[in-house]
């Protein structure tokens, strides 16, 4: 319906009807990546959503009905209808009728549809849309700086990648790594590596010896003296792996690959995905630290594990303090010794904005809280990167403001925190930063490269980024 003809629609209602409620379910949100591609799909269906532009927003929505005649009216984004209306018996009902792993998806559908209730004379003190006091996801502006968007565009030569949920580790420089996800065909059963020529950079399928890894949202974790170790997966929400895989590369003419097996003495960690695996050194050993992630039974995890990998132990080490809450979909970059956890989706499934720090100590490890000032927007599915004591995180998705996060700055030795935004309009196409891997092109952290990302929408179909892209970070080196 034309804007003209259905605000005709609200106003007519409220002069004809003086004890009434309105209720409407819309959509909201039209400029963003995921709010492009949701109007291209209804464009296909020949069913243009004509007020979205006028009235793009919850409080559009609100004052079209005030001034339409409404004498109250309530208007909330389905996120928030979930999270703080339903009951968290009712949730947890429906997050157990079936195995669900698309996140993302969910909440970018539920931040783009919205729930309104309008009324009129005694109906208004029977509200539908009952708010709490607090909400439990609190609505945040991101503290943007004043910076100009950092520039995002194609990566050079236009490699052509597509998938959603992939791992990635540098071989070399000018040799990128790529293992798993979901692209147009399904799962990939292939291993691809992003290669520099003078030109640009290629991709290509490799030849891969041993045994296959077909999988979503594994890991993979450069260590010393070349090769890779696979860590993780899932097939399907009920098919985790826990498999420790070392990747090799024979770098001469064509690039090959042998995928390994490792068989790991000690307990080691259960099979999951959506982990973090980061190289850490201790007592002068190099050890792999799975932390968190999900199971096949366990929505969220918090435990931590260390893998020797000289002995191909996985070995018990001390720590002390408050340890990181559980969850899945987080960052866990190597710095000072230790590592530092980003976000990620925690408890009851709502976004993380703390960042820890695992610091070493004479006898094994600490946690600490970092204190951020200001807090981040809680986020996760994003990827992050310590660049001179700062860390950089890209992308992912939040529930608690608009837009879609850009980069977040920490300075980890004063906590502060600031927001930049991404520049995307050299990118001719709907730019989804969530379920991407991205890695740094140089020593000096001044280039770096998404590679994949998209999702997988039950109403609005597939969208994948056709092409890798890169971020210039040098405008924020000196930060």
């Amino acid at each position: 319906m034309e804007t003209q003809w259905s605000d005709a629609v609200i106003g007519w209602a409220a002069r004809l009807l003086p004890q009434s409620m309105f209720v409407m379910y819309e959509q909201i949100h039209p400029d963003d990546p995921f709010g492009r591609v949701m109007q291209s799909h209804f464009l296909k269906l020949n069913s243009k959503i004509h007020s979205l532009q006028q009235y793009p927003d919850n409080v559009a929505q609100t004052q079209r009905f005030i001034q339409e005649g409404w004498e109250k009216c309530h208007c909330l984004d389905m996120n928030q209808f979930y999270f703080d209306l339903l009951p968290e018996d009712e949730r947890q009902r429906i997050e157990n009728l079936e195995p669900f792993d698309e996140f993302e998806e969910w909440h970018q559908k539920c931040s783009h549809y919205f729930i309104l209730t309008a009324s009129k004379g005694s109906v208004t003190r029977q509200a539908l849309l009952t708010l709490p006091n607090t909400s439990s996801i609190p609505q945040m502006t991101p503290q943007w700086n004043t910076h100009p968007p950092l520039v995002v565009q194609p990566m050079c030569g236009s490699p052509s990648v597509e998938a959603l949920g992939m791992a990635s580790a540098l071989l070399t420089p000018e040799i990128i790594l790529l293992t798993g996800g979901f692209g147009r065909n399904g799962r990939d059963t292939a291993a691809r590596v992003l290669i520099k020529e003078k030109c640009g950079w290629k991709s290509a399928c490799v030849e891969v010896h041993g045994d296959k890894v077909v999988s979503l949202y594994q890991t993979l974790t450069s260590v010393p003296g070349g090769g890779v170790v696979l860590f993780g997966g899932r097939s399907s929400p009920l098919s985790p792996s826990g498999s420790v895989v070392l990747v090799t590369a024979d770098l001469a003419d064509e690039v090959q690959l042998s995928f390994t097996n490792i068989v790991c003495t000690g307990t080691g960690p259960k099979p999951r995905w959506r982990h973090t695996s980061t190289l850490i050194c201790y007592n002068d050993k190099t050890f792999l630290f799975v932390f968190g992630g999900r199971s096949e039974k366990d929505p969220i995890l918090g435990d931590a594990h260390f893998l020797c990998l000289e002995d191909k132990h996985w070995t018990e080490i001390t720590v002390v303090g408050a340890g990181p809450e559980a969850r899945h979909s987080h960052s866990a970059c190597p710095y000072g010794g230790g590592l530092v956890i980003f976000g990620g989706l925690g408890e009851g499934g709502k976004p993380l904005g703390d960042a820890l720090y695992l610091r070493p100590t004479s006898s094994g490890f600490c946690w600490e809280m970092k204190d951020l000032h200001p807090p981040p927007v809680p986020r996760y599915s994003h990827s992050a990167h310590v660049i001179n004591e700062k860390l950089v995180v890209v992308g992912g998705v939040w529930l608690q403001a608009d837009g879609v996060p850009g980069v977040s700055i920490v300075n980890l030795n004063t906590g502060s925190c600031v927001e930049i935004q991404l520049d995307t309009l050299s990118v001719p196409w709907p730019l989804m930063l969530h379920s991407f891997c991205s890695e740094l092109l140089d020593c000096e952290g001044s280039e770096l490269v998404l590679i994949g990302g998209g999702g997988n929408c039950f109403s609005f179909g597939t969208h994948l980024n056709l092409h890798p892209v890169t971020v210039d970070l040098k405008p924020i080196l000196c930060f």
